[in-house]
């Protein structure tokens, strides 16, 4: 997804390099209703008095099944903490010895699963947080889908709560979902909603937004107002009349800079909201993957580093800059830079648009409409991008490109070879593509020799599976999107991500679609059955290998004595549960250094 840049807001220096030594965290204390809240859903087995307290595990959990992602002992059915970080797994009788007193407080999983808490590899949290707090959300991933009525009568009702003149501003319009098949909106169509309040309406995949006449107006943007340039276009009818679509980041910018949206305190409050919802999904670690997108880079990275360390804020975060938005000589902010709460590792880029947008770059014509010849389009010219990334490499910084297209994935891997040359370990940097949706054999084989890590949005085969197979891609190639299976068979290492706002976060949903790779429109087809994995290794692309992706391996994603005690628990055992019946797996509890980071009931918004 190439994101949006229309909300306007407002470090103790480490070695360079994305994989840094981490600093030890000072304890941080959570909040007392979540941990209130843990206890009465916990039940704690009281300690021996009579134990020494010398080198106390804090706490210990037992009485249920603890997955640790560790292949040498994949279930085990006990676990120590102390001080953050886990200090034995294995069997219980084994683990209850490191209980020396009444410090330790012994968990009763009450028959449940423990496992490591999830990471989510790609995922816009700002953003997120506009749309769940700010923008009208018109997102719909339930069935079934709206019509340009349904959609126009929800802005309607949004335009009766705003006064004239102020902005109308929505996400979520997904023509794919929408009846009739591709429906857009129009300017025209907007404006029977307002013709005084402008309109800004962004699609689900976030490469493209709709506009009225009005916005048109308060933009200064005319029919004889050229392009913007880098992917940015202001579609035109064929007498050249602008259509009020616009396809790409760079076409938002000139409404950008005429929004006024919410006070710096509303937008960090929005943004504890939406990490403490995360938590509730048991993610624990996340990354914000193009900081500097939706606000100025800068503020947003002093905003993130001072939530970060709140004693409520429920997450990891490992920050992104958004390449295209970093200011010009910008050297404020080193590889490495940060701590175990928030460091910053990556740079990331947009090499096409969205497939289910039509507009992401493809080696061959989409199916729709029926006789096109259209197959989307590059965002930069080969040179460009090697030009563009290749500064942040040398810096030592991990590059993170999104390519949906088969066509972009072949430039990508092109410039990341040029970039690692005759490096003996190419590995070792950890280059990232993102989405890796329509792709090739050989693209999966080329992969593999460069180190390559892709990580895809899963919710393409769940929630477009069926659009993308009927519709848009056609059976060969729709059935490999997102193809799990081929990378597997060549032994490279993937993640999953919502790529949220584009798709709902909820790791256990990922799981499940990479299992069973079923769609969700009925009848619920089967979307490329070699691409299916197994449970276990779809876990691992929202824990262990997740967090390999964010050079986070040594530290979390799996259950192993000397990791930190990230931990989510889970009223079923995913491992023993049919592939399908995942995603319905409930969510009890999170732990972040062992400390309790959501309960249910803990979610509800600070109020400031």
């Amino acid at each position: 997804m190439k994101p949006i840049p229309f909300m306007l807001l407002s470090r103790p220096a480490v070695p360079d390099g994305p994989a840094a030594a981490r600093r030890p965290s000072q304890p941080v204390r959570r909040c007392a209703v979540a941990i209130l809240v843990a206890s009465r859903i916990l039940a704690a087995e009281p300690a021996r008095a009579t134990d020494p307290v010398d080198d106390a595990a804090d706490t210990i959990f037992r009485g249920g099944t603890v997955v640790t992602v560790d292949e040498k002992q994949p279930e085990v059915s006990a676990l120590a903490v102390k001080d953050g970080k886990i200090v034995a797994v294995g069997k219980e009788a084994d683990v209850l010895a490191a209980r020396r007193g009444p410090s330790t407080e012994v968990v009763d999983l009450r028959g449940r699963t423990l496992m490591p808490g999830f990471v989510e590899p790609h995922l816009h949290i700002s953003l997120t947080a506009m749309v769940e707090d700010v923008a009208l959300d018109l997102s719909n991933f339930t069935l079934p889908y709206d019509t340009i009525d349904t959609i126009l009568g929800k802005l309607r009702a949004r335009r009766k709560s705003l006064p004239d003149g102020a902005w109308i501003l929505a996400f979520g319009v997904d023509p794919s979902r929408t009846e009739p098949l591709m429906a857009e909106l129009t300017a025209d169509q907007l404006d029977t909603v307002s013709t005084t309040n402008p309109i800004f309406v962004v699609n689900q995949s976030g490469h493209i937004a709709y506009v009225n006449h009005k916005a048109f107006e308060e933009a200064g943007v005319t029919d004889a107002t050229p392009d913007p340039g880098n992917g940015g276009v202001y579609v035109r009818d064929a007498k050249g009349k602008l259509t009020g679509v616009l396809h790409e980041a760079p076409s938002y910018a000139a409404f950008a800079k005429k929004m006024s949206l919410a006070s710096p305190e509303t937008i960090a409050d929005d943004y504890v909201n939406t990490v403490r919802k995360m938590a509730a999904t048991g993610i624990t670690t996340s990354s914000e993957i193009a900081m500097g997108a939706v606000m100025p880079l800068e503020q947003e990275h002093a905003m993130v580093t001072a939530l970060s360390h709140r004693p409520d804020f429920p997450l990891r975060i490992r920050g992104y800059m958004y390449g295209t938005a970093i200011p010009k000589g910008f050297d404020a902010i080193k590889p490495g830079e940060g701590d175990d709460r928030f460091r910053m590792i990556g740079v990331k880029f947009v090499g096409d648009g969205s497939t289910q947008g039509l507009t992401a770059a493809l080696s061959k014509p989409y199916l729709y409409p029926p006789g096109t010849t259209s197959t989307g389009k590059l965002d930069w010219k080969d040179d460009e991008l090697l030009a563009a990334v290749k500064p942040w490499f040398d810096r030592g910084w991990q590059l993170s490109i999104h390519a949906n297209g088969d066509r972009t994935v072949a430039q990508v891997l092109g410039v990341y070879g040029k970039l690692l040359g005759g490096d003996p370990n190419p590995a070792a940097r950890r280059l990232r593509i993102e989405h890796f949706t329509v792709t090739t054999e050989d693209e999966v084989e080329q992969a593999a020799k460069l180190g390559i890590l892709p990580s895809m949005t899963i919710g393409h085969v769940n929630f477009w599976g069926e659009v993308f197979h009927d519709h848009v891609l056609g059976d060969d190639r729709a059935s490999r999107i997102d193809p799990a299976g081929s990378l597997e068979k060549r032994g490279v290492r993937f993640s999953f991500h919502s790529d949220s706002p584009v798709s709902p976060y909820g790791p256990l949903q990922y799981v499940s679609t990479g299992a069973s790779r079923l769609w969700q429109k009925p009848p619920r087809n089967v979307l490329g059955p070699e691409q299916r994995i197994a449970v276990d290794r779809a876990i691992r692309a929202v824990t262990l290998d997740a967090a390999y992706a964010m050079f986070m391996d040594d530290e979390v994603g799996s259950l192993e004595v000397g990791k930190r005690a990230d931990l989510v628990l889970l009223d079923a055992n995913p491992r023993s549960t049919d592939p399908d019946g995942i995603a319905r797996i409930r969510v009890l509890g999170t732990w972040v250094d062992g400390k309790p980071a959501f309960a249910p009931g803990a979610t509800k918004k600070t109020g400031g």
